[in-house]
């Protein structure tokens, strides 16, 4: 008899996809450190940039890859591959390797991608204890986080597919600074960020196992943020923050009304659900993003007639 077994993580999913946070935590939980792994690997190599830009990752055609990072007269790159499960290691002059995506302990998975890296000939140290997280287990000692549903990692990559092609396009009503819309592995969240263009008063920092300086770096300017997490929300939220936060900011009515401020995290947040569930997906997220830049930009004074002026040309 055939194999009657069905691989799920090849169906077809909602364009909006389900994915219940109680239902993969742990899953979530392990992904977050090999995120970590593979975030602090570009770190190493990637010439640094303002606001911790140069260690993110970005959604791809298949998962989340850290686009070409250069090494010596060449480059690599390290992706996730959602679809055949796979970590691809990649070098420019052609070779390759890969670690499987499956149950296995972080540890594990941090000696495979770090024997996989030797192997392509990329000298690489890291500090090899994660970051932004209580209690922080040293990625070769971490045999706490093993899991791995390939379909609900599949599913969670859609969801950030969904949220970076809207977010992108809100990206493009501003002409100020901004960053891209990127993964940050620290706390696991897709994000965007504009800027007014005015320092920011220092940081006082706060997250755990992350130095005070990390954040003064990352909040060194006048900010409006917005993105993903999967967390906040049975299904994961939206989230949008300024900092500093003007006054009034907190009692700002935006829209839809399914989204709030939180005291405790200090930010707005809208559902996931709300958004999935909505008749047009696109439309409510598109009025969440744009309504909380506007409470930032407005409350702060930002200079709105520079900085949003659209991009010119056909």
């Amino acid at each position: 008899m055939g194999d009657d077994r069905i691989d799920r993580s090849r169906e077809p999913s909602p364009p909006w996809p389900r994915l219940r946070v109680a239902e993969w935590a742990d899953t979530r939980d392990t992904l977050h450190m090999w995120t970590q792994i593979v975030g602090k690997i570009r770190m190493a190599h990637a010439p640094a940039v303002n606001h911790w830009w140069h260690v993110t990752l970005y959604p791809s055609a298949r998962g989340l890859t850290t686009s070409a990072v250069p090494y010596r007269d060449g480059a690599f790159d390290i992706e996730f591959d959602f679809l055949d499960h796979r970590l691809h290691l990649r070098t420019s002059d052609g070779r390759s390797r890969a670690v499987a995506l499956e149950p296995k302990p972080v540890a594990a998975f941090y000696r495979e991608t770090m024997d996989a890296l030797a192997g392509l000939g990329v000298q690489t140290r890291i500090h090899a204890v994660p970051n932004e997280v209580e209690p922080a287990i040293p990625f070769a000692e971490d045999g706490v986080h093993t899991a791995y549903d390939g379909a609900a990692a599949q599913l969670f990559w859609r969801q950030l597919l969904q949220a970076e092609r809207v977010i992108g396009r809100f990206r493009s009503e501003f002409v100020g600074k901004a960053s891209l819309v990127h993964f940050f592995w620290g706390a696991m969240d897709l994000a965007y960020t504009r800027f007014s263009g005015r320092a920011a008063p220092p940081h006082p920092g706060g997250a755990p196992n992350c130095p005070p300086w990390v954040m003064r770096e990352g909040y060194s300017h006048e900010l409006a943020s917005c993105g993903f997490w999967p967390g906040g929300g049975a299904e994961g939220a939206f989230y949008a923050y300024a900092y500093p936060e003007p006054p009034g900011y907190a009692e700002r009515r935006v829209r839809p009304d399914a989204a709030s401020y939180d005291d405790g995290s200090g930010e707005f947040l809208l559902p996931y659900e709300a958004v999935a569930g909505s008749p047009d997906p696109d439309a409510v997220l598109a009025d969440f993003l744009r309504s909380t830049y506007e409470a930032a930009a407005d409350l702060g004074g930002w200079d709105r007639r520079v900085l949003e002026a659209g991009p010119s040309g056909g």
